[in-house]
């Protein structure tokens, strides 16, 4: 008996390895086959998402396109809303009913109005002022009156025209949102948002559609005008101050009125400048976005500049081809004559010697008793699209309009070349 337990104990001990070893390969196997079945599971799920985020891409482009148009579209003024400070909003509401393509926050309509005493149509282009939404849009537009150097010029045509004669009810022939001052809803950055008078509304629209997609992102705006009268969208704007630990509102009035309080009405006195951003901001780490009066856009987006923000960073709003001019390096004066190129208007059959005080090719067709067709005179709206047959242009500033291939936006355009135009 012992013989045989003595014989058996080795067989035993070989037995419980081996089914150790067993055990440990089902366990390695297991393994093994849990992390190829989860890579396969993640490969698969990887495809998935991608293939419904390219699903989602292409049902927004989709969507989009079902809700885009050319051309103009009719519009119906649904509300109109006195703002205060010689502002008044319109909302307007799709004629057929239909859903409202998107626009990128910043973008502004072009309207075709017929006023009446006016031969031709008037074209004026007019930033969204809200965030985008389905059903409607709105603009708000500043009435303009005469020049202070020039009181007994005449009033602005367009915007005398909405805030006289456009009410709730009438029908307006509104071409699609276009525009290449947005804001990049991509980007995570911090961003500052610069209005100054009625320039409060494309970077509101921008406020606005941060504000309610929840976006985290670290928002400062800056508000400037005079005083308390023009003074717009006060409640609005403080109730903006409450949607988030992220947004930040900074009214300043250049001019108080007396019955203005620090504080309850604004936040700080002066002007919107690089000293101001100094005392709020941590540093100049910011995208930011401008729009207002050439003078204080021209004056921030230098300040900005001398401060070391990178030009890519600095985005502003244009309203015609010398609002803002760009630093440039201090050109070296070699004793050469400035240049100057010869511009064929073939329709016309003249020719004309530009300069560079002679400004844009529109400006120069029109000193040459050339009638182009014309309305922004900012290249935002794409009615000065001439065909360029020869010759070369660049863009005093960039146009807002898409252009076509074999043409140019005469309002921002000038020569680099002699050129000839289908005009």
């Amino acid at each position: 008996m012992t013989e045989m337990l003595t014989l058996a104990i080795p067989w035993m001990g070989l037995i419980i390895i081996s089914l150790a070893a067993v055990q440990v390969g089902i366990l390695v196997y297991s393994s093994i086959d849990k992390r190829i079945r989860e890579r396969q599971y993640h490969r698969l799920a990887q495809a998935e998402w991608v293939e419904q985020t390219e699903k989602a891409a292409a049902g927004r482009q989709q969507d989009e396109g079902k809700t885009a148009w050319n051309g103009t579209r009719k519009f119906q003024v649904a509300d109109k809303v006195d703002e205060g400070g010689s502002i008044t909003s319109f909302y307007l509401e799709p004629h057929d009913r239909q859903p409202l393509p998107s626009f990128r926050p910043g973008q502004y309509l072009t309207f075709k109005l017929r006023i009446p005493g006016q031969e031709k149509t008037t074209i004026r282009c007019y930033s969204l002022s809200d965030s985008p939404r389905s059903n409607r849009y709105r603009v708000s537009i500043k009435r303009v009156g005469p020049p202070r150097d020039k009181p007994e010029a005449p009033p602005g045509l367009s915007s005398n025209f909405f805030h006289d004669t456009v009410v709730s009810g009438d029908i307006l022939d509104v071409n699609a949102p276009s525009g290449h001052f947005s804001l990049d809803t991509e980007s995570e950055r911090p961003v500052v948002l610069i209005g100054g008078g009625v320039g409060l509304t494309p970077v509101l629209s921008m406020l606005n559609s941060i504000a309610e997609t929840g976006a985290k992102r670290e928002t400062h705006f800056f508000y400037g005008v005079r005083n308390g009268q023009e003074h717009i969208m006060r409640d609005h704007l403080n109730e903006l101050r409450q949607r988030g630990p992220n947004i930040h509102v900074h009214v300043v009035y250049s001019s108080p009125d007396d019955d203005n309080q620090a504080g309850r009405d604004y936040d700080h006195t002066g002007h919107i400048g690089v000293d101001l951003f100094k005392e709020v901001l941590p540093s100049n780490n910011y995208e930011f976005y401008i729009c207002g009066p050439p003078p204080m856009m021209q004056a921030v987006t230098q300040q900005l500049a001398d401060w070391g923000v990178p030009e890519q960073d600095i985005h502003f709003e244009a309203f015609g081809p010398a609002t803002v001019k760009k630093t440039q390096k201090p050109e070296t004066h070699t004793g050469e004559p400035k240049q100057e190129f010869t511009v064929r208007f073939r329709k016309a059959g003249k020719e004309a010697t530009w300069t560079e005080d002679k400004g844009s090719l529109l400006d120069l067709a029109e000193a040459c008793g050339i009638t182009i067709e014309s309305g922004c005179r900012a290249g935002n709206c794409g009615t000065c699209a001439t065909a360029l047959r020869a010759g070369r242009i660049r863009y005093l500033s960039e146009p807002g309009a898409e252009e076509e291939t074999g043409s140019c936006f005469t309002c921002v355009a000038v020569p680099t070349e002699a050129v000839e135009l289908d005009a």
